[in-house]
């Protein structure tokens, strides 16, 4: 583990194995870039991350992994898109996914494998969000892989809505020569969603549980009803493959949902996102958890290279 300056920042960068962590704890809590280095000294990154000459705007970057807290994507409040309505009935503005990836966090805990970092809400976020808790990513690397735990402790009088999730950005294609098509991802869902204009849930397209990323149909898939809990992509036939594993059970709730989409057709990141539910949770309620007073709630995601 050490500091590295970084565009008039530091962040810190660990090796753990054959692969590298970068992030800025204090900015987000994001983990910016994963790369793995091979045996005949060639670079994979894993974790897309961009050339850039500032990060003055961190939360606006494409890569790394995005914390999404509290809620993920578009919130609506009666068809009024970045609202969301509390649970004491009143109508509160709500950025894309949330509070998290714009926010200033503490770091508790910083060791040669991970960190834990502490959300720092500022007045604008207390004003979206006002209750009284503790918000924590945990990141715990590995060899070939990492863990990010998020965890919500309610230290209010009444119960706190949460729907929390990640954004990582993986590099895709990865391989020298290969296309988006070239590469496939299984996803055990039964069935697929989309979040119209209005924020409601409406059927998503007929999906196989085994697709190319060239297929436009994923981009803005909600894929929901995981069988079991583990997702994996990589090009057919080829090792290196990414497995993702969200929760800790071999059967995620039926909420839980996995997020497939890109930009557009050039570029070089494909995100494949394990959320708690869909968007727009707090006014569906579909995937929206509660967390009594003096309690604490955790979401945990696994990434691993195989």
């Amino acid at each position: 583990m050490e500091s590295v300056p970084y565009l008039g920042q530091t962040l810190t960068r660990w090796r753990v194995g054959s692969s590298t962590f970068l992030a800025i704890p204090e900015r987000g809590a994001r983990l910016m870039n994963w790369h793995v280095t091979h045996a005949d000294g060639s670079i994979r990154d894993v974790l897309y991350w961009p050339e850039l000459t500032e990060i003055d705007s961190i939360a606006k970057i494409r890569g790394g992994n995005p914390i999404l807290f509290p809620f993920n994507a578009r919130t609506f409040d009666r068809g009024q898109i970045f609202s969301w309505r509390g649970p004491d009935g009143v109508t509160r503005p709500m950025p894309m996914h949330g509070i998290a990836r714009q926010s200033r966090f503490k770091v508790i805990h910083l060791h040669e494998r991970g960190f834990t970092a502490q959300l720092q809400p500022d007045e604008t976020a207390q004003a979206v969000y006002p209750f009284h808790y503790e918000f924590s990513v945990v990141y715990r690397f590995s060899t070939l892989g990492l863990s990010c735990e998020l965890i919500l402790t309610n230290h209010d009088t009444q119960p706190i809505p949460w729907s929390a999730g990640h954004h990582f950005y993986f590099t895709l294609p990865w391989m020298e020569g290969l296309k988006r098509s070239d590469y496939s991802i299984r996803i055990p869902a039964a069935r697929t969603l989309r979040q119209d204009a209005a924020g409601q849930l409406v059927p998503g397209p007929p999906l196989s549980p085994e697709e190319k990323f060239d297929n436009p149909a994923l981009i803005d898939a909600l894929h929901l009803g995981l069988r079991h809990h583990e997702v994996v992509f990589g090009p057919s036939k080829a090792p290196g493959e990414v497995r993702i594993r969200l929760g800790t059970q071999r059967t995620p709730p039926p909420e839980a949902t996995m997020v497939t989409w890109t930009l557009d057709d050039t570029s070089p990141f494909y995100c494949v996102e394990p959320w708690m539910g869909p968007p727009n949770a707090a006014e569906h309620k579909l995937g929206l958890s509660w967390v009594a007073p003096g309690q604490t709630q955790n979401f945990v995601v696994d990434v691993a290279v195989t």
